[in-house]
């Protein structure tokens, strides 16, 4: 009997051991490094009303220009922190071909439009009420911010807050008459 002892002893300790290999391999990952599908391919086209209902935005009407596009919700923590660098950048490169765009997730116009006027936020605002734009990009959550090429496809995706660095970089990179 102590060789059967033996081999269930070795059985569990070879399926614990397993595990926390398993467990400690995806524990040890950051979730924001995972490579993005959509990143070298056509961005998805949307027709959208500004949060005002005064502007109706195409994608395809912005080609040949950089697109920063900021999904971002009035409720978001996170997106507070980058409204400043998106609100610089729509100054300093609007005029340059490079369009600045936020599209509200999980949020009402009514409560996106009222946190833009207390917030000072003048970029367009784009209402996406169905969350269809959203599930189109796979947004997984707030702030997610693409940059799409002037070619229309996507560039590179920042899951969390932009800042002025990267904002700068790809900039640079994607329109490099735009830095100036």
């Amino acid at each position: 009997m102590g060789w059967r002892r033996w081999t269930a002893i070795a059985g569990v300790a070879a399926g614990v051991g397993l595990t926390v290999a398993l467990l400690g391999a995806g524990l040890g990952h950051d979730p924001n490094a995972l490579p993005d599908t959509m990143v070298g391919k056509p961005a998805p086209e949307f027709g959208l009303g500004t949060i005002d209902g005064g502007q109706h935005v195409q994608l395809a009407s912005l080609r040949s220009q950089v697109v920063i596009l900021n999904f971002w919700a009035s409720w978001c923590v996170a997106c507070r922190t980058e409204e400043g660098v998106l609100q610089d950048t729509y100054q300093r490169y609007r005029d340059r071909g490079v369009t600045v765009l936020g599209i509200t997730f999980q949020d009402s116009a009514t409560n996106a439009q009222a946190y833009a006027a207390d917030r000072g936020i003048t970029w367009p605002l784009l209402d996406d009420p169905q969350s269809g734009t959203a599930l189109a990009y796979g947004v997984t959550g707030l702030p997610e911010t693409y940059f799409i090429a002037p070619d229309g496809k996507v560039a590179y995706k920042q899951i969390g807050p932009v800042t002025q660095e990267l904002v700068a970089r790809e900039v640079k990179r994607l329109q490099p008459e735009a830095v100036r």
